[in-house]
């Protein structure tokens, strides 16, 4: 058994489409695998615990674009250490675009961001809310998304391959920058993509020497994701799995 702490950036203000919910994702499956997990809310940056295994950053509303980066400004370089130690970060919506080197609104307003990812957001030519499906390293991936910006300029491998809906524009979404994996997929992804999750549990547990291996009531989950993705790929005119 490994002692794993997860740890949920400002879970109250980015949570707007249930992805901070990400964090109990990861934590019932490493406690399905027999590990003991340690979920905590980080609001602000004392609240950071000493040693963080995994780091969950969901997204928000336009509305609250300035105070969720002010909010995340002091953590800036509590990232740095975890990217440089490769702890795996899930960043979902504007979440990604706060991490950014900033946000370009519609109305011509630029909002800095952190500078801790490649690119920036821009505006999309129409609100994008549709389910979307990629094919990824770490399987099909599916989700809703509900964003009215694009992402350019983002020097790093995408998270996978369009097949269906919008993405980051140019057939691509998402981006994977050593162990930070950030994506415009809500449902909350790791909900609806058991496999991607297991990924991040691998990356982490290895950290520590140890191997994850999903345990017998992943299965259930398992079953039940997948067939919510067939049935969404069955709806877009794609195979399903």
């Amino acid at each position: 058994m490994t002692a794993l702490t997860i740890v949920s950036i400002l879970p109250e203000l980015l949570n707007t489409n249930g992805d901070a919910e990400n964090a109990r994702v990861l934590a019932r499956r490493a406690e399905w695998a027999g590990h003991e997990i340690t979920v905590v809310a980080v609001n602000s940056v004392d609240e950071i615990p000493e040693a963080v295994d995994m780091v969950v950053v969901g997204s928000g509303t336009d509305s609250e674009l300035v105070l969720a980066r002010d909010l995340l400004q002091p953590m800036v370089d509590h990232f740095r250490q975890w990217c440089a130690g490769h702890v795996p970060i899930l960043a979902v919506g504007t979440g990604w675009e706060l991490l950014s080197w900033g946000i370009e609104l519609g109305d011509g307003e630029v909002i800095e961001g952190l500078g801790l990812v490649a690119g920036r957001a821009v505006p999309a030519e129409s609100r994008v809310t549709d389910d979307i499906v990629v094919k990824s390293k770490y399987g099909r991936l599916s989700g809703f998304e509900n964003h009215s910006r694009g992402y350019v300029g983002a020097k790093a491998s995408p998270l996978g391959r369009v097949v269906s809906g919008t993405g980051n524009g140019q057939d691509q979404e998402g981006l994977v920058m050593g162990d930070m994996f950030c994506t415009h997929l809500h449902g909350p992804v790791l909900a609806r993509n058991p496999d991607f999750a297991d990924h991040l549990l691998t990356v982490a547990l290895a950290r520590h020497g140890a191997e994850y291996v999903p345990g017998e009531q992943s299965k259930r989950a398992d079953d039940i994701a997948k067939a919510a993705r067939n049935q969404i790929a069955v709806r877009l005119g794609i195979a399903a799995e």
